[in-house]
């Protein structure tokens, strides 16, 4: 599960920004299941910024989400993000050293599940 947010940060509110965003990852990458992140700026267009978090499966990313501190201080940051598309994504494929490796969807594991109230 990858969590990929976007923000659109102007100039003067930057170095809060970083501060808030790091404070963000180091609270999510302190949580069992999480595999890493990374904070990036746009070189092109310093105005936007990304961040990206990488969990072991669903459960660890919700279950992180569900921390205290990290909806204490996390959540609100994330709130912040750009809208407009999904957050979230599973990981289907990653490489390392050129070679690809696939992986099962995550989906699978609810396709029979239903979306209904009968799910307790």
């Amino acid at each position: 599960m990858i969590l990929i947010c976007r923000f659109a940060v102007k100039p003067a509110q930057a170095e809060d920004f970083l501060t808030s965003a790091r404070r963000a990852l180091a609270l999510l990458t302190a949580q069992r299941g999480c595999l890493g992140g990374q904070l990036g700026r746009s070189p092109d267009d310093t105005t936007r910024w990304v961040l990206v978090v990488q969990f072991q499966s669903v459960v660890a990313y919700r279950r992180t989400l569900s921390v205290f501190e990290v909806r204490e201080h996390v959540v609100p940051l994330l709130s912040e993000a750009l809208t407009g598309e999904p957050g979230g994504y599973e990981v289907l494929a990653a490489a390392e050293d050129g070679a690809v490796t696939d992986h099962a969807s995550l989906l699978a594991l609810d396709a029979d599940r239903g979306s209904g109230s009968d799910d307790r």
